[in-house]
């Protein structure tokens, strides 16, 4: 057990998510544009508010995610490292008559977060002077933007910060341990809380991720929306995301095909050995109606269970 991953679970750690994509949208039409193209109510975010959101293709199909935070004058959307340049290519093909600039500043900005159960004292040993109380919601600190977001399911706080300023605010948070990739895979996958690019691609729907938190059912009219109405009125959804526990130490690989019976029940989105549970923990698509939390699997004669319905 790491001092990464006990910090995360029992305290608090840093994490480094600088590689992480950065864009700073401006221009009198951007909410309006990102309104049209994500599953979340934009449109009425105010400064200081923040949302978690899709786009989608036509098809309905998840392209990625992001986290929009809603400034004076620009949104910034943070997302994962590996959508960064598709979601500004994808935004960038919708901007025809509008207002809108793209600028990605992931090469001029940092990013690091502080997550567990005691992130906010931590943060406020570090000289943090308040915190964002709600969720996506973001402060000022100084040159700094501190938001409510986290990256593992756990509670935390992510900073913002000019890429100058990154190795003191690293120096302020020598306190805590830093949490590897690794420590923070493990951590949230124990915790049900999928990533874009792993548990998340273009494979899936909306619905089958089980991320709700990202759509808004009342808004006008966005791109996919016709594919999310119909699944939602007439179910059309066979498989949820889930955390399973399987009674093993052997880490199976993501496309593992779980069964109930005869039949095939799941498949293995991502898996990883738990030194808290001293078992493998993983975020599993499950059929339904084998989705119920204590539901036993068999994973090649391995006992598995349905353990969290994310």
């Amino acid at each position: 057990m790491t001092a990464g991953y006990q910090g995360l679970r029992e305290r608090a750690a840093w994490l480094d998510l600088s590689q992480h994509g950065r864009l700073r949208i401006t221009g009198e039409d951007r909410a309006r544009l990102l309104h049209a193209m994500t599953t979340n109510e934009v449109q009425k975010l105010k400064p200081g508010q923040g949302a978690y959101v899709f786009f989608l293709n036509s098809q309905g199909r998840i392209l990625g995610d992001a986290h929009l935070f809603c400034f004076e004058d620009h949104f910034l959307m943070n997302t994962e490292p590996e959508t960064r340049v598709k979601l500004a290519e994808h935004l960038d093909r919708y901007i025809i008559a509008d207002d809108v600039t793209v600028d990605d500043v992931s090469d001029t900005t940092a990013e690091i977060a502080a997550e567990g159960p005691q992130a906010a004292a931590a943060l406020s040993a570090a000289g943090v002077p308040e915190f964002p109380s709600e969720p996506y919601g973001w402060l000022a600190w100084g040159a700094r933007t501190i938001a409510h977001v986290s990256s593992t399911g756990l509670d935390g706080f992510r900073i913002f910060t000019p890429l100058a300023e990154k190795a003191s605010l690293e120096a302020a948070l020598a306190n805590l341990p830093e949490a590897t990739a690794e420590d923070a895979r493990t951590v949230r996958i124990e915790n049900g809380h999928p990533r874009y690019s792993e548990e998340i691609t273009e494979r899936y729907l909306l619905q089958e991720t089980a991320q709700m938190q990202a759509v808004n059912f009342n808004k006008g009219c966005y791109l996919g929306q016709e594919i999310v109405e119909r699944v939602r009125s007439r179910g059309l959804i066979h498989r949820v995301l889930c955390r399973l526990e399987i009674d093993s130490t052997e880490i199976p690989a993501a496309g593992t095909k779980l069964k109930l019976g005869d039949a095939d029940a799941a498949e293995i989105a991502s898996a990883a050995f738990s030194p808290a549970l001293g078992k493998v923990v993983a975020l599993a698509y499950v059929r339904l109606p084998h989705n119920q939390l204590g539901t036993e699997l068999s994973l090649s004669g391995v006992s598995a269970r349905v353990s969290l319905v994310t």
